[in-house]
This record gives structure tokens, C-alpha cells and sequence, in this order.
């Protein structure tokens, strides 16, 4: 005899027939080739090998930060609390490594305990939701508001600029062309869709977003897998509040700002849907680089920035619209 959640494991593992690519799958791939033709035959500066490195480095905070937010998004919730965690987490290195402040000199245990600050702030947003039972963007949003009273506290009317060779060399040094923080980047990529992939956690925030009730009738208790990804994605935003600082050279309380719907929009480009149960870590990476690309692009051909938000926002709208359409036509419905 095995256990419900056994049973649970046992049908998540199981292989499904293979069906061919869905549109859903292979359109954002397809449109990422795409747009980055046009723009390599509009502008002969989009096509260097040094543009191709500064839209990576471009895209690597952002990456960190998408890989949070899709397990959160997976599970059919919204975490808006990025921009508050970030600033926690980038003013508590900033004053933990090597700074202008103080004495201290903590090195990767600085960063670390930053991290397992944000993880905190993460664990916190989870626990709201489910002992509350408060929708998440409202629990998310307050929790971000912890995170920038924290942030605040700490900045104090000073701000902590770093001195710490290791952390500066992030931004600094590179390794095969790229800057440290895109391999980070990279390496977070890997480690999201290997917990995703290879993890209870990641195959029950599908079935939290495609089925929560045929979950928890199964005898999976819900909640600890709830809070778990919440902690997960405040990991990731903690690390991207780091690179943040590395990038500036600086602690500030305003580090994560516009990174929480940057995010969510990188994610739904890239085939994650809102609605849960669809998409991941993978399908969301493609979903950043649609977007640097996209801006990095239109900076060369030289297109006004009044217009540049407006074509982003064109292409958001397309996307969602694209990807809610089937379940449109199932439901009849729009929530």
C-alpha cells in the first residue's frame, strides 16, 4: 500500500504521451529567433558579439528574480512583494561586507545572511496566505512593505556604499565574455528548473495551479508546499538584491523597484500563465530574454522611449491574450 501523496508522486512522474509542440511551447522560442532577426537586419550595432553580451548582463537580474516568481505564479498566485525584499536584502549586505559604514568585513557570509533575510521576508508572505487565507497580492504587497520599512531602517539617511572586492568583481569581472552575474544568472536557472523538475515542490506547485482540490483530496497537505515556494522565490529575490548592489556599487532601499511586474511580465511572454499549472522556469527564461531583447533592440533602431513602452505593453497584452484563450473558450468565463 502507498500513501495518498505516494500516489500523487507516483501519477506527477509518471511519463505523458508525447502530443508534438504546442504552439503555447514552441511560440515564444519561435518569436525570440524572430525578433532578434529583424533587429540584427535593422541595426548592424544589435548584432555584435559586445551588444549580445550587454543584453545577458542586462537580463541577469531580472532572470534571478523571473525564477522566483514562476514558482510562485505556478501555483496560480501573484508575489508582488519582490521590490521590498530586494531592498532588505541589498541594504543588509551592503552593511555586511566591506563597507563605508562600519567595521565589518563578512564576505559570502554577509551575502548569505541577506539571502536567509529574504528567504525570511519569502516565508512570511506564505505563512499570510495560508493562515490568513488573504489573497496573495494583497499579502505580497504588505510583506513588500516590511521588507522597504526594514530597508529603510537600516539605510538610516546614509547610504552604505561597498568596498568588498568579491562582491564588486561580480559586475566587473567576466569568464568567456560574460560578467559573473550572468553565470549566477545561468546557474539559477539550472538550479530553479532542477527543483522544478526533480522536487516534490516543483511538481505540486503544477498541481496547486492546474488542481488544488484533487491535490488536497489526494492527503497532500497544501500549505507547507505553499510557504515553500514562497521562501524559494524570496531566496531568489534576495540573491537579485545582491547583484543589484554589486551593479551599483551601493546599498539602496529602492534596488528592487519595477522588478516584481518586470517579472511577472518576462513570465507570461515566455508561456507561464497566470492562472497556474502551466509553463516554468525554462518557458520563463525565453520570457526574459524576449523582453531585453526587445528593449535593447528597440534602443538601436533608435525608437523614441515614449514609444517604447507602449510596443512593450502591445506585446504583454498579445501574449496573455494568446495564452488565457483556450481556457477563455473552455470556461466561457473571465475572472
Amino acid at each position: 500500500m502507498t500513501s495518498p501523496a505516494e500516489d500523487v508522486d507516483v501519477v506527477a512522474a509518471r511519463p505523458r504521451p508525447r502530443r508534438g509542440v504546442s504552439f503555447r511551447d514552441a511560440g515564444p522560442p519561435v518569436a525570440l529567433v524572430v525578433m532578434f532577426g529583424v533587429f540584427s537586419a535593422l541595426s548592424a550595432d544589435f548584432r555584435t558579439i559586445g551588444n549580445v553580451q550587454n543584453i545577458m548582463d542586462t537580463a541577469a537580474v531580472l532572470a534571478v528574480v523571473t525564477c522566483g516568481i514562476t514558482f510562485v505564479l505556478l501555483m496560480g498566485s501573484i508575489d508582488l512583494s519582490a521590490p521590498g525584499v530586494m531592498g532588505a536584502s541589498a541594504l543588509a549586505v551592503a552593511l555586511l561586507v566591506a563597507n563605508n559604514r562600519n567595521d565589518n568585513d563578512l564576505g559570502i557570509i554577509g551575502v548569505l545572511v541577506a539571502i536567509l533575510l529574504a528567504a525570511a521576508l519569502g516565508c512570511l508572505s506564505g505563512l499570510a496566505l495560508v493562515l490568513l487565507k488573504v489573497p496573495s497580492f494583497m499579502t505580497t504587497l504588505g510583506v513588500s512593505a516590511i521588507g522597504l520599512g526594514v530597508a529603510t531602517l537600516m539605510f538610516a539617511g546614509v547610504q552604505p556604499n561597498i568596498t568588498d572586492a568579491m562582491i564588486e568583481s561580480w559586475a566587473v569581472d567576466r569568464f568567456l565574455g560574460f560578467s559573473y552575474l550572468t553565470w549566477i544568472a545561468a546557474t539559477c536557472v539550472l538550479l530553479g528548473w532542477s527543483i522544478q523538475r526533480y522536487t516534490r515542490l516543483g511538481r505540486y506547485a503544477f498541481a496547486i495551479g492546474g488542481a488544488e482540490e484533487v491535490l488536497s483530496l489526494s492527503g497532500v497537505k497544501v500549505a507547507p508546499y505553499k510557504v515553500a515556494a514562497f521562501t524559494l522565490a524570496g531566496s531568489f529575490y534576495g540573491l537579485a538584491g545582491v547583484m543589484v548592489t554589486s551593479q551599483l556599487g551601493a546599498g539602496l532601499v529602492q534596488a528592487g523597484k519595477g522588478y516584481d511586474f518586470a517579472a511577472i511580465t518576462a513570465a507570461v511572454v515566455g508561456g507561464t500563465l497566470l492562472t497556474g499549472g502551466r509553463g516554468g522556469i525554462l518557458h520563463s527564461t525565453v520570457g526574459v530574454l524576449l523582453v531585453t531583447v526587445l528593449t535593447n533592440g528597440l534602443v538601436q533602431v533608435g525608437v523614441s522611449p515614449y514609444w517604447q513602452g507602449g510596443v512593450q505593453g502591445l506585446i504583454v497584452v498579445a501574449a496573455v491574450a494568446a495564452a488565457v484563450l483556450p481556457q477563455r473558450r473552455r470556461n466561457q468565463v473571465t475572472k
